[in-house]
């Protein structure tokens, strides 16, 4: 029996789901229930009524959402030390700071943040609908957080004043990506249409056929007629749309371009949280309360 055999076995035995993010490993993904973007999941695991368990293979603050939006259910993380190094950017205290300085102005934050964060905004967002978020406010000014590139490009969607909090909040893998690597690919293949995600510079935006999430940009492709497409974001993507468009061509903008935290979840990591069920993934209920009031908020504008 495969390791990957061991583990649809566990699974079925402890009635559990597994979800896998877009920029998981290959083998993890094909071995997944469902494969997404965060929230995307995070509303899988809802639906899924029966399953008593839920094996989240990504990143803390997905497992963290996961675990909030469903109370009823063990929501494990395969790997403790797989921690988006956006999301720590932000803290508490930073969000108070800014709060003193605009006191009127709506907290809005990316779900890519932690719990603790989360439990101090008006509302989450997703990076597929952080522009229907913000211009739904009744407000001319907005907080942000923490990704200061997606939250330039609100602000040019909108024409809101967008402050970012922290000031340079970043994603390490996203800013990798540089226009001259996209103008190059360019002169290659021509007819090629580029897509990034918002989390990339400015600079890089402007390369773009298209901007959007990951799960914005499955469907871009799906349902764009070139052959040939310039991706970026993080190279897991790769495998779902090679397997949804086994006729096209993907090419990563810039080879290099890996979440070392995203890829710490591997089969072996899979089996061993199934198997002891580790690590489980808790938030005190003051913290899950108002932060699943932030979520729920974001998901009755959809």
């Amino acid at each position: 029996m495969t390791l990957a055999d061991e583990i649809l076995k566990l699974k079925k035995e402890k009635n559990a789901i597994i979800l896998a993010h877009n920029y998981q490993r290959d083998d993890v993904q094909d071995i997944a229930d469902y494969i997404g973007d965060s929230i995307e999941l995070s509303r899988k695991a809802m639906e899924e009524k029966e399953a008593k368990m839920i094996v989240f293979s990504a990143v803390d603050f997905m497992a963290e959402s996961a675990a909030i939006l469903n109370p009823d259910k063990k929501v494990l993380l395969p790997m403790l030390g797989a921690r988006c190094p956006m999301a720590q950017m932000l803290t508490v205290e930073e969000i108070r700071r800014w709060k003193v300085h605009y006191p009127l102005a709506p907290v809005v934050l990316y779900v890519n943040t932690l719990a603790t964060a989360k439990a101090y905004c008006d509302i989450c967002c997703t990076s597929a609908n952080a522009v229907e978020v913000i211009a739904s406010l009744d407000a001319d000014t907005v907080l942000f957080g923490p990704d200061r590139n997606l939250a330039e490009y609100v602000q040019r969607k909108t024409g809101k004043t967008v402050i970012p909090i922290p000031e340079w909040g970043f994603c390490p893998t996203h800013l990798l990506f540089q226009p001259e690597d996209v103008q190059i690919l360019k002169m290659q293949c021509p007819e090629a249409k580029v897509m990034v995600h918002p989390e990339c510079t400015f600079e890089m935006q402007k390369e773009a056929d298209f901007v959007g999430s990951t799960s914005q940009m499955c469907r871009y492709a799906k349902e764009c007629d070139a052959e040939t497409f310039i991706v970026g974001t993080e190279e897991g993507i790769l495998h779902r749309l090679r397997k949804e468009n086994p006729q096209k061509k993907f090419l990563l903008a810039y080879e290099e371009a890996v979440c070392p935290t995203m890829k710490l979840n591997t089969l072996d990591r899979l089996y061993s949280a199934l198997k002891e069920e580790k690590y489980v993934v808790t938030v005190p209920e003051p913290i899950a309360k108002q932060a699943r009031k932030a979520l729920e908020r974001m998901f009755e504008l959809k």
